[in-house]
């Protein structure tokens, strides 16, 4: 399993735009956040695309709590592959820095959004799918 992971450069300042911005707490949150929003949107990362590692630092344990094992089983079912395998850590990079981009793009025009409106549009969003 891995120890770190590093955000790219560019997403190092859309981290503290975010975190500024949604007031959900310490920047970890959004990164997290920003994780399984992207896994959410049922995309699957190629590893030939993978962004630089000149970013915000995150050990696993700041990154994912005390819940790491669940974060990373997401990450493991979404690509059918087992919790050791060797790309696990960059698939995990990859859907943090996609997910940043992702919700940056949606809130960055909203002046009044906070990060609980956020939050709330995005369960009532996932409920919709599960109604259908």
């Amino acid at each position: 399993m891995f120890s770190s992971i590093k955000t790219s450069k560019t997403n190092k300042e859309l981290v503290t735009k975010l975190t500024n911005k949604l007031n959900l707490g310490a920047e970890n949150v959004i990164a997290r956040l920003a994780y399984t929003y992207s896994l959410a949107q049922n995309t699957k990362m190629d590893l030939d695309n993978i962004l630089d590692s000149s970013g915000k630092e995150y050990s696993l344990k700041v990154l994912f709590g005390d819940y790491a094992e669940y974060y990373i089983a997401l990450v493991c079912v979404h690509y059918n592959i087992y919790k050791g395998d060797k790309d696990v850590a960059r698939y995990v990079k990859m859907h943090i820095d996609d997910g940043l981009v992702a919700i940056f793009d949606e809130v960055e025009n909203k002046s009044s959004i906070s990060g609980n409106d956020f939050m709330v549009n995005q369960v009532e969003i996932g409920l919709s799918f599960l109604e259908r």
